[in-house]
């Protein structure tokens, strides 16, 4: 895609899931890709898609600003590093607040330290593409804490759209629907002991929610939406948060 090829990357949460497909996605399109990741095996997961990976915590800022300090100018930042779990409202042990805080730590704060550290490195026409979720636009019980990160990563879209514009920055979210990765895996299998119901009869209520079904998304399945936001051929858009879950929600 035009914009892609020759441009120097940086995508956090890369190591697995969605952003290892991403991070994949951009390499295959010819971009120099940086891959952040909180796991000790992030140089090899992105040596092993041609990519180049350090071991990072994205809410640690002098981790960040060493991280990106050999990387010099920066095209696309793709902040992608998120930790989802259950945090139930009544739960008052101090794990459970201290759980809560870290989600988001890393969603919201975490995204907001790569991105201040990273605009110093991005000019005219840089792209920013966050992962938010459809749970950005709904409410799932159970989940608050990261619910509420995730219509954070919205609102910080809109209000770095506005405020990056006028230097020539776009920044738009993709909010995935189910995919199949460890984490949305997890979540069923929490769901489905919550609920006293199958990881099946889980999964295919997904499914009945959807205008296309098909159950499960793949990570390849919305890597186009990532390449075309972080692409030219969405000049003219920011501020805008695309859904990719076959319809489960109306956006």
């Amino acid at each position: 895609m035009k914009g892609i090829a020759g441009a120097r990357v940086v995508i956090t949460g890369a190591s697995r899931g969605i952003g290892r497909g991403v991070a994949a996605a951009l390499v295959a399109a010819g971009a120099e890709v940086l891959a952040l990741s909180d796991d000790e095996a992030a140089p090899e997961a992105a040596a092993a898609i041609g990519a180049r990976g350090l071991r990072v915590d994205v809410t640690n800022p002098a981790a960040v600003a060493a991280a990106l300090a050999p990387t010099g100018r920066i095209d696309i930042l793709v902040n992608n590093a998120g930790l989802e779990r259950i945090t139930p409202a009544d739960d008052t042990a101090p794990e459970a607040i201290a759980l809560f805080r870290r989600i988001l730590d890393i969603n919201v704060a975490g995204m907001a330290i790569v991105t201040a550290h990273a605009l110093g490195r991005m000019g005219p026409g840089g792209r920013i593409v966050n992962t938010a979720s459809i749970w950005g636009r709904v409410a799932e019980p159970l989940f608050g804490a990261y619910v509420a990160s995730k219509h954070a990563v919205i609102g910080l879209t809109k209000t770095w759209a506005r405020e990056l514009g006028p230097r020539g920055i776009r920044v738009n979210a993709v909010a995935p629907g189910w995919v199949r990765t460890e984490a949305s895996i997890r979540s069923a299998q929490v769901l489905a002991a919550r609920s006293g119901r199958s990881e099946g009869e889980i999964i295919g209520a997904v499914e009945a929610a959807q205008a296309l079904g098909g159950g499960l998304m793949e990570p390849d399945d919305i890597t186009g939406a990532y390449l075309f936001l972080a692409s030219e051929l969405s000049a003219n858009i920011t501020g805008q948060t695309l859904g990719i879950d076959r319809g489960e929600v109306p956006w």
